[in-house]
C-alpha cells in the first residue's frame, strides 16, 4: 500500500509552526476589506500638490506692480533730484573752505568765481600772484541745477585755466584774503535751485554771522548789513 505524502496545513504555515517556513506578511496593498460579501483594495492617500499661479493671477500681479510704480515714480524722481541739488551745494561749500585754507597756507588771495550762464564755478589764485595756478579747479553744475549770486560782480579777472578775460568779465566771485577773511565785494549769499521747480527748491550758501566763513541755509536769509 503506497502512502502519499501529506502537505503541511496552510494554517500551520501562517502560524509559524516549528520546522516550517513562515508565511509571507501581507502588505497594505494586499489587505482586503470585506463588506457586503465583496472585497475591494484599501484606498491609498496621495500627497497633496500645490497648484501653480494661473495666467490671470500673474496678469493681476503685474497690473498692481505697474500701478504702484506709476504712483511712486514721481516721488522717487524728486528724491534723486533733491539729492543732486544737495550734493552740489555741499561741494560748493567745501570749495569755499578749501579756498580759504589755500589763501592762508600759501599767503595768496584766492578767488572763487561763478558763471551762472554757463553753469560753472571754480577756484584760482588771484590775478598777478601766480603765472600758472596748477591747483586751479573748475566744476560744472549738476543737471537741472542753477545758481545765482546776490552781490555785485567782482572786477574782471583772467583765469589761467584757458578762460579769457572777456569770458570771465563781470563774473561774481568770492575773494579770500591771506589772513582768512572774506573780501568786501564777495557775495553775501549764493542761491542754488532746481530749474524745473524754481525758488521753492532753493538752498542758500550764505556768509555766517561772523563773516569769516559760509554756511548752508534752507530758508531765505535776510540781507547782512556791511
Amino acid at each position: 500500500m503506497t502512502l502519499s505524502p501529506q502537505l503541511p496545513d496552510s494554517n500551520l504555515c501562517r502560524e509559524g509552526a516549528p520546522g516550517l517556513l513562515p508565511a509571507r506578511q501581507a502588505s497594505p496593498a494586499d489587505v482586503r476589506i470585506r463588506g457586503n460579501g465583496a472585497t475591494r483594495p484599501r484606498s491609498r492617500v496621495l500627497p497633496r500638490t500645490h497648484g501653480a499661479f494661473t495666467l490671470i493671477e500673474l496678469i493681476l500681479v503685474m497690473a498692481l506692480l505697474m500701478i504702484v510704480v506709476g504712483v511712486g515714480f514721481p516721488s522717487l524722481q524728486n528724491f534723486f533730484r533733491g539729492r543732486s541739488l544737495d550734493s552740489e551745494v555741499r561741494r560748493f561749500l567745501s570749495l569755499t573752505r578749501y579756498a580759504q585754507s589755500r589763501a592762508v597756507s600759501e599767503s595768496i588771495p584766492m578767488v572763487l568765481w561763478m558763471d551762472a550762464r554757463e553753469g560753472t564755478y571754480g577756484l584760482q589764485a588771484d590775478v598777478g600772484y601766480l603765472d600758472n595756478d596748477s591747483k586751479a579747479v573748475e566744476y560744472t553744475l549738476g543737471q537741472d541745477v542753477s545758481l545765482e549770486a546776490s552781490a555785485p560782480p567782482l572786477a574782471a579777472m583772467t583765469n589761467q585755466r584757458n578762460r579769457t578775460a572777456a569770458q570771465t568779465a563781470n563774473l561774481p566771485a568770492i575773494r579770500f584774503w591771506p589772513d582768512g577773511s572774506i573780501g568786501e565785494t564777495s557775495p553775501e549769499q549764493v542761491r542754488f535751485e532746481e530749474t524745473h521747480i524754481g525758488r521753492e527748491s532753493a538752498v542758500w550758501v550764505v556768509q555766517a554771522a561772523t563773516r569769516h566763513s559760509y554756511e548752508i541755509r534752507n530758508d531765505e536769509p535776510p540781507t547782512i548789513g556791511r
